[in-house]
């Protein structure tokens, strides 16, 4: 049965007791190697950088220079959401999930388009065992998110027969994956965000096995407050109110590894980039 996206407390998406364990692990990892994590980068929001440049947000990351200073992406909750078989619909079965282009549904489904600001995303894979300096050529990474509206294709009323944003794809020689998608929206008590999981390679995401790490990736403040003044995101406004990624049920205990670097704006559409040590 689907799960209706009105049915479900978001700000910790599965509840607190599936989270704790989740955070536990997190705190665990940056208690064995938060003592070498060095900041790179400042804060944006507040530092007066304009939407159109670079932004990293208030975090920092961790440089994939030396063992030193790299650290595994932080487990989280794959949420109640996923499309890969551990809550219901698996999309990852299906004929064409592994595409660039996230925008539109596919297959036999209804063969909707989500609208919104576009979206270039890359993440690079690398190996943490090796100080994030080998790439992790051949893994795979399923992504997907909410639309503009704040549901989920496969489980959210109105969207339940669309299979959009929600794509995989294959790691190239430096371990990278780009999907083409839209600026996600925010709904009430999560702050923006999109979930990946990596696998060891195609045949084993398509096949939804042998998964090595679940997380998920966070966007700047200033970024979110500029697409969201634009058209269509006027829920996403009110619902960003009220929150930070201090405050936020997943990144509140850190986000340093999780937070996008962007760059454009909204009429040329965003780039983000995020790397994925595993």
């Amino acid at each position: 049965m689907h799960r209706h996206h009105g049915d479900e407390d978001h700000e910790h998406d599965r509840g607190l007791p599936y989270d704790l364990p989740v955070l536990a692990r997190r705190r665990m990892i940056r208690l064995m190697a938060g003592a070498s994590l060095v900041p790179l980068v400042g804060c944006t929001s507040e530092d007066g950088t304009s939407p159109g440049a670079s932004s990293k947000g208030s975090g920092t990351s961790a440089s994939p220079s030396s063992s030193a200073e790299c650290a595994t992406i932080p487990d989280e909750t794959a949420g109640p959401f996923p499309g890969d078989g551990s809550n219901g619909v698996n999309v990852l079965k299906e004929s064409g999930v592994v595409r660039s282009d996230i925008t539109a549904s596919f297959g036999d489904s209804a063969g909707g388009t989500a609208e919104g600001v576009p979206l270039t995303l890359t993440l690079t894979v690398v190996d943490a065992a090796s100080g994030c300096g080998t790439p992790k050529k051949g893994a795979a990474v399923y992504l997907w998110h909410c639309d503009r509206d704040g549901n989920y294709s496969l489980y959210s009323e109105g969207v339940t027969e669309e299979n959009y944003l929600r794509g995989v794809q294959e790691t190239d020689d430096e371990g990278r994956v780009t999907f083409r998608t839209v600026f996600p929206g925010c709904y009430a008590g999560r702050w923006p965000h999109i979930h990946f999981e990596v696998y060891g390679s195609l045949a084993d995401a398509t096949a939804a096995t042998s998964l090595t790490n679940t997380s998920q990736l966070a966007f700047p403040k200033d970024v979110c407050d500029t697409v969201y003044a634009s058209d269509g995101y006027d829920a996403s406004v009110r619902n960003l109110s009220g929150l930070s990624l201090e405050s936020d049920g997943i990144f509140s205990d850190g986000y340093d590894q999780q937070l996008a670097t962007m760059t454009g704006g909204v009429a040329e559409g965003y780039t983000a980039t995020l790397t994925v040590p595993v």
